[in-house]
């Protein structure tokens, strides 16, 4: 998954202001204590972020 996409599918879940606070601010243990932004600043892919996020969050399946 490209980044466009993981930050379209951000915008389209939580709102274009809300996803990047989200992904700033919201640390999940499930990408080893980092927030979005740390885990794909220290390599993980997209879409393995994305799959956190939605798992997390209860991202709706026809959504992920």
């Amino acid at each position: 998954m490209r980044l466009t996409v993981f930050w379209q599918r951000m915008a389209e879940h939580f709102g274009a202001g809300y996803a990047d606070s989200f992904a700033r601010d919201h640390i999940m243990s499930e990408l080893g204590g980092r927030t979005v932004h740390q885990a794909l600043d220290a390599g993980w892919d997209a879409k393995d972020v994305w799959r956190v996020v939605c798992t997390v969050m209860d991202v709706p399946g026809d959504k992920r």
